[in-house]
């Protein structure tokens, strides 16, 4: 996993822009804790930073293949799961290779294949090859989006990079922020190819941009489609069982001590025993141990056969835990259970609310994100997760994603949600969310985003997209559709946090549910089969009752912890008086008399809701300190 940049211009000659160029790849030094590299050529300038996880000693970028034409250069991020079939593959088409690095695979792949290779890869990975032959620069991205990359069109020619950061590093980047970012930014759902930063696209999951003297072109080599389900039942669960053995085996190849986020929950309690079942049954033990599957090399973190698990915790949750619809158990029994059932050694990661409110920890966050729009403490919680974790893992497989593949969200089978012409996920929680809004804004810019009327035409547009099966009934129909909506909307949102989050720290997060054969035999499978138990993740569950304990088979699914602890809300609201005495940007967007109300108040009876609202409004604060944009609202 690395960070990706560089620049295109056909009227300039870039080979002594060195400096630009190292600032936009400074700006992903978190990403690549590891090394760095540029390349300039006449008209192409190419950034990376890198976090070795295959051949530590080869691999280094940006990768350059001399011809007879000119010389052809790759930056990559990201893991190519069946990189070693490739490689056989293109040994026996006449390649000769310098390094195990499957970014060597990709380049030499491209030389083979051109844009076409793109097809071949199963991976998560956003890279960018310039081809000096033809003066063409071509960024390709993985099918779901799991590894992001934006780019922006210049006068003549083209930014890149993993983050915006990278581009607005640049001296030709618009650093604004117009209301289209801010809408898409405040509507709870992310429209595939747009981004936050005027001018800015994100190259689009499943898609291939070339950018050549007459601009750039989009086009897309993978969509989520409609396709017929023809298996029955029985071999539809030992296909998803078939399908995740094979993906968790590839994702476990690794050069660096690796692990697995375990919460307790089915999706990540199935990748832990799906893991440990593999390395148990390669015989794999510690640091150089025997070979992996797909012909990895010596693997780390697999102690007699053995994948080490992480989870968090939330110092004296156990007193202050109170059920409620969207987690109606503690993670900490059923993860225990887990680790004990598959033998794996476990550590718990315990917050305190100091650490989760401190702002630091909330800048270090925006920061990665390039964006005002966190989950609050779930986010400042997961970055301390994975920055614990990565002082023992560079590799984590996450069970991100098999709630919007598998149908795991309470709202999949409310029947007010499923008949609901809006996003799922709003029926739920945009009412209130946007009365809160109204309450935080002030009323012009409240007026200016108009965010019902763009969250109805984002909404027709992301159902458009979806073709019906031929004799689907209308259930199922809609049922597809809310499916499509999870995964081409929902889980982008998810993804690029866990991606930025996850990233800042240095730690790679595989996440085996996107593996996109998966996602297209289960989106296709009909949802009456996705709920044969009359339970939520029906498939998964049966697919891998055999490798788990019945506590966590028997667990209604529960979202990811939040704090309770009042001295948490107790620390925000301190944090909110302390604005309140200055003259922040921040109070150009939000009303100061909200604020001054809410900080008035009693942390331990604040309502959650008014809680997560003063940390959305410090979230902006921090935002504008740190991003410095200018708003053209």
């Amino acid at each position: 996993m690395c960070g990706i940049t560089g620049w295109v211009s056909f009227d300039r000659d870039l080979t002594r822009q060195r400096a630009p160029l190292d600032a936009m790849t400074g700006t992903m030094a978190c990403r690549g804790p590891d090394a760095g590299g540029g390349w300039l050529d006449r008209h192409a300038a190419l950034g990376h930073r890198r976090l070795a996880v295959i051949d530590l000693e080869g691999g280094a970028q940006p990768m350059v293949v001399p011809t007879d034409d000119g010389p052809v250069a790759i930056t990559y991020s990201g893991e190519v799961y069946n990189y070693t079939e490739l490689r056989g593959e293109l040994l026996r088409r006449g390649h000769r290779f310098e390094t195990r690095s499957d970014t060597e695979v990709v380049l030499h792949g491209y030389l083979e294949w051109g844009e076409a290779v793109a097809e071949r890869l199963n991976g998560m990975f956003a890279f960018a090859v310039w081809d000096s032959r033809t003066e063409k620069l071509v960024m390709i991205r993985d099918r779901m989006g799991v590894k992001p990359l934006y780019f922006s069109r210049t006068d003549d020619g083209v930014l890149f990079g993993s983050e915006p950061k990278a581009i607005l590093a640049h001296p030709l980047a618009d650093r604004a922020v117009d209301l289209d970012g801010m809408r898409a930014l405040f509507s709870l759902t992310q429209t595939p190819g747009s981004a936050l930063w005027c001018g800015m696209r994100e190259v689009l999951p499943g898609g291939v941009v070339t950018v050549d003297r007459s601009g750039p072109r989009e086009r897309r080599y993978w969509t989520l489609s409609t396709r017929p389900h023809t298996d029955d039942l029985k071999t539809t669960v030992a296909t998803v069982r078939e399908l995740l053995e094979d993906i968790v085996g590839r994702q476990l190849v690794s050069d660096v001590p690796r692990c697995t986020l375990l919460s307790g929950g089915l999706d990540s309690s199935a990748i832990t025993a799906l893991a440990a079942e593999r390395l148990g049954r390669n015989g794999e033990f510690g640091e150089g141990g025997a070979a992996g599957a797909a012909g990895a090399k010596g693997v780390a973190g697999a102690a007699d056969g053995k994948v080490r698990s992480f989870s968090v915790d939330f110092a004296g949750r156990a007193d202050d835990f109170v059920a409620d619809d969207l987690r109606g158990t503690l993670d900490a029994p059923y993860a225990l259970d887990v680790a004990a059932h598959v033998g794996s050694p476990h550590e718990s990661i315990v917050l305190d609310h100091a650490a989760i409110a401190d702002p630091a920890v909330r800048r270090a966050v925006i920061t990665a994100r390039d964006s005002p729009f966190t989950f609050g403490d779930v986010d400042t919680s997961l970055y301390l997760l994975f920055q614990a974790v990565r002082r023992h893992s560079t590799v984590a497989l996450s069970g991100e994603s098999a709630d919007e593949l598998f149908g795991g969200y309470r709202w999949f089978h409310q029947p007010e949600v499923q008949s609901a012409r809006t996003f799922p996920w709003m029926a739920v929680f945009v009412d209130g969310e946007q009365a809160r809004r109204r309450e935080r804004f002030n009323a012009e810019l409240t007026a200016a985003l108009d965010l019902p009327a763009y969250i109805r035409d984002s909404y027709a547009d992301a159902v458009g997209e979806v073709e019906r099966a031929d004799g689907e009934s209308d259930h199922e129909a809609r049922m597809r559709v809310m499916s499509h909506l999870h995964l081409t909307r929902f889980v982008r949102t998810l993804l690029e946090r866990k991606d930025r989050i996850s990233m800042a720290v240095g730690l790679e997060v595989r996440v085996p549910y996107c593996d996109h054969r998966l996602v297209e035999y289960v989106h296709n499978a009909p949802w009456s089969m996705k709920t044969f138990d009359g339970r939520e993740k029906s498939l998964l569950r049966a697919a891998t009752a055999d490798l788990l304990p019945e506590s966590v088979l028997s667990r209604v699914k529960a979202s990811y912890p939040t704090t309770l602890d009042p001295h948490y809300a107790d620390a925000l609201l301190r944090q909110a008086k302390e604005l309140l005495t200055t003259d922040d940007p921040v109070f150009g967007l939000v009303d100061r008399g909200w604020l001054a109300d809410v900080a008035g108040r009693d942390a331990v009876t604040m309502p959650v809701d008014v809680r997560n609202g003063v940390e959305r409004v410090l979230d902006l604060s921090t935002w504008l300190d740190v991003h410095r944009p200018e708003l053209r609202l």
